[in-house]
């Protein structure tokens, strides 16, 4: 789990692209501190594992479900991208809970300046718009931010200069991608709330709307 923090902002050494999956390099300092080979470090949003350490160094493996989801195929050396240690329980919960499981990529719209601010219009794939309330959080490139509008198909956020300095989406234009996430709660609530739509699932009770409603949830 991460919280959505961006830690720092790490380069792109090398990526070796084999069948179906990438072998990324990303050079940094930050996150290194304390980790160890098999440590979780999010990069653009996306759970990666540490399989090599260096001195201002890490090496992740990417499989094809990530390759296919995310936007880490369209990286090269010396891109950007937002980097975060695991969290631990010690650690303050300045975002939002975020798994590093991306659910799709998302396309720069556009880029509007209103005062200090800019508004970054993302679009979102339709089935995940469901997710997406006004003010509520979303994970993009793994940066924790929140919903200032949206549409049928696209969201808004607004970047402060500090945020735009910190993070990748400060650094990209119109039509650039970017890894998104949407709040993990909706996605729980949405399950218990069907889960007994499905045939096989009809045979277990589970918890359902009525079952919400008696014990005060709703």
């Amino acid at each position: 789990m991460f919280t959505g923090l961006v830690e720092e902002m790490g380069e792109v050494i090398s990526v070796a692209r084999g069948e179906k999956s990438l072998k990324i390099k990303i050079r940094c300092k930050k996150v290194l501190e304390g980790a160890k080979i098999g440590d979780s470090i999010a990069t653009n949003g996306t759970c990666l594992t540490a399989v090599e350490l260096g001195n201002n160094y890490f090496t992740a493996d990417c499989m094809f479900e990530t390759v296919k989801r995310t936007n880490l195929k369209r990286l090269k050396s010396g891109s950007k991208v937002n980097l975060e240690k695991s969290l631990t329980l010690a650690t303050p919960l300045g975002g939002h809970l975020v798994t590093g499981d991306v659910d799709c990529e998302g396309k720069i719209l556009s880029i509007k300046q209103e005062g200090i601010a800019k508004i970054y219009e993302i679009s979102v794939e339709p089935r995940l718009m469901k997710y997406v309330v006004e003010k509520g959080r979303i994970t993009l490139d793994g940066a924790s931010l929140t919903i200032v509008d949206f549409t049928k198909e696209s969201i808004s956020v607004s970047l402060i200069p500090h945020t735009q300095e910190m993070i990748t989406l400060g650094y990209k234009r119109i039509g650039d991608y970017i890894n998104v996430e949407t709040d993990l709660i909706g996605k729980y609530v949405e399950r218990l709330l069907h889960f007994d739509s499905n045939k096989d699932e009809k045979k277990n009770k589970g918890i359902d709307k009525k079952f919400l409603l008696e014990n005060g949830f709703l």
